[in-house]
């Protein structure tokens, strides 16, 4: 056999070696994102039965705070968690009154998470409480996306609903978001619980998430968001203009999906500023640590891949909104 049929045979195999990668890639990468018409609409006290349009986040503000809960299985915790927020949110002796809403986004729960949310919304009538039920589980990150793509704060909030994070720690994250994207610019802030590494609220908790834990941190260098110390925290501030360009970008519904906001806020050239917030561990996760593992991998392998690829792709904004 001469060269020339070496260096063909080669060059085949390169060939078939990256177009089934690139098959794979498609076939492992989630579908898109469909909402279904239900899921255009919300319930509340004022309106516990019949639905009401959700807004929309290309649309202009209509409140000053935006606060989205994605809610799956959450009727222990979830009641807890509203009364410290709005508690806040409504404090009297608050320096700073805003106008906000609630978001509870139920992803698919399998109890009754929908209608105790929105038995909670009668112990706090003067509060703008939404309901929104998916009709299938999508996961946190899907969960979250719907809530932002429907919120009309001029600010967007996520927060999980098991009430690990100090909700008043969000001045902390409002006031350096004044700083970095001031005049409504895009602008992120993520809470980092990277300060507690060493302290009782993480060395107590188990083995398995402290490994997952610092494999993640190993494994965000490589992928492109190391500088973030803390990906992971469910307490994390957009402003208007950041949102619009990076929801609509979104692809993973899984809980991973905080890497690729950030990812595509890195892309879109977007400031990030991380604030230390308090924070203590809840029981009830619905984390699988094992799998969440395997899971986390792949996902981060494939936006990585689409991302390079181009397949994936957020476009920046021309103009900033309020």
């Amino acid at each position: 056999m001469d060269q020339s049929s070496l260096l063909y045979g080669a060059i085949t195999l390169v060939i078939l070696g990256f177009t089934s990668l690139y098959v794979a890639l498609v076939i492992w990468s989630p579908p898109p994102i469909v909402t279904r018409e239900s899921e255009k609409k919300y319930l509340c006290h004022a309106s516990p039965k019949k639905p009401r349009p959700l807004a929309k986040l290309a649309d202009p503000s209509t409140v000053d705070l935006t606060v989205v809960v994605p809610a799956y299985n959450e009727t222990e915790r979830l009641p807890i968690m509203l009364a410290s927020t709005i508690a806040h949110l409504s404090s009297p002796a608050a320096e700073i009154k805003r106008t906000f809403e609630i978001l509870i986004v139920d992803d698919g729960s399998s109890d009754n998470t929908s209608a105790v949310a929105l038995k909670l919304t009668a112990q706090y009538p003067k509060c703008d409480i939404r309901i929104v039920t998916l009709e299938k589980n999508l996961g946190k990150g899907g969960a979250v996306r719907h809530g932002m793509l429907s919120g009309g704060g001029k600010r967007l909030l996520m927060v999980d609903a098991d009430d690990a994070s100090r909700f008043a720690d969000l001045e902390l994250l409002w006031t350096a978001m004044d700083e970095i994207a001031p005049g409504g610019g895009a602008g992120v802030v993520v809470g980092s619980r990277a300060h507690l590494v060493k302290t009782e609220a993480v060395v107590k908790r188990s083995l398995l998430r402290n490994i997952l834990m610092y494999g993640l941190h190993t494994i965000l260098r490589i992928v492109g968001v190391g500088h973030i110390r803390d990906t992971q925290c469910g307490f994390k501030l957009f402003s208007r203009a950041a949102a619009q360009q990076i929801f609509p970008a979104q692809h993973l519904p899984t809980w991973i999906f905080d890497v690729e906001l950030l990812l595509l806020a890195k892309q879109l050239r977007i400031p990030v500023a991380e604030v230390p917030i308090q924070w203590h561990e809840v029981p009830g996760s619905k984390l699988n640590v094992v799998s969440a593992s395997l899971q986390m991998l792949r996902d981060l392998l494939i936006v990585r891949a689409n991302h390079l690829l181009g397949r994936w792709k957020a476009i920046p904004a021309n103009r900033k909104t309020d």
